[in-house]
């Protein structure tokens, strides 16, 4: 385990070997099943969770019982109801693994010591911010501005393992599309090929 960890703080930030021990020093390991949950909706999220190994998803449901995911998370991702896990107000979401996953939990308090201690941990989790502010801004602009068609490709194009991975009706949630309609999107597609 911290394998992923490494990789992913490396692609940003230079570590030395103690700086690292150090580092792993504030995860808690957390072995979770498929279904299991790590945050259930209306709880306060404790936790931003790297995934080592697995899949796991960020939903919602809205008043008439409809799932709405917002978010993948795959091995070398960070997942967390940010609001919740900053300010201690109650989750929005809930955070379901879709496979068994190997998960390393960092509490908001270790979160911040670790920065103290180690700058350049700091840095790294300003760049994650970044890049997850670009992402959402690229998502929302999809959500309005895109075909189903476009939408589909686009996410298989940046996650070609989603398919395998992800059940069909999940990947719709995620597009906002029903389970129906990716179906045809996806014969549309076959067809022309």
């Amino acid at each position: 385990m911290y394998e992923q960890l490494a990789k992913s703080i490396g692609e940003k930030v230079a570590l030395t070997t103690e700086e690292f021990e150090l580092c792993k020093t504030f995860f808690i390991p957390k072995k979770i099943r498929k279904k299991q949950t790590l945050l259930l909706e209306g709880d306060i999220c404790t936790y931003n969770a790297f995934i080592e190994k697995g899949v796991l998803r960020s939903y919602t449901i809205d008043d008439k019982g409809n799932e709405h995911i917002v978010q993948f998370g795959f091995e070398g991702w960070w997942v967390t109801d940010l609001s919740s896990y900053l300010t201690g107000a109650n989750s929005i979401y809930t955070i379901e693994a879709i496979e068994d996953s190997e998960l390393l939990l960092l509490t908001a308090s270790a979160r911040e010591e670790l920065m103290i201690q180690l700058p350049a941990f700091e840095r790294y989790q300003r760049l994650l911010l970044q890049n997850a502010y670009i992402a959402l801004q690229t998502r929302i602009n999809s959500a309005l501005n895109e075909t189903a068609e476009e939408k589909y490709l686009k996410l298989t194009a940046s996650y070609t393992n989603i398919i395998a991975r992800v059940p069909q009706h999940m990947v719709a949630s995620y597009l906002g599309l029903t389970p129906e309609t990716l179906s045809r999107v996806r014969k549309q597609i076959s067809l022309r090929k």
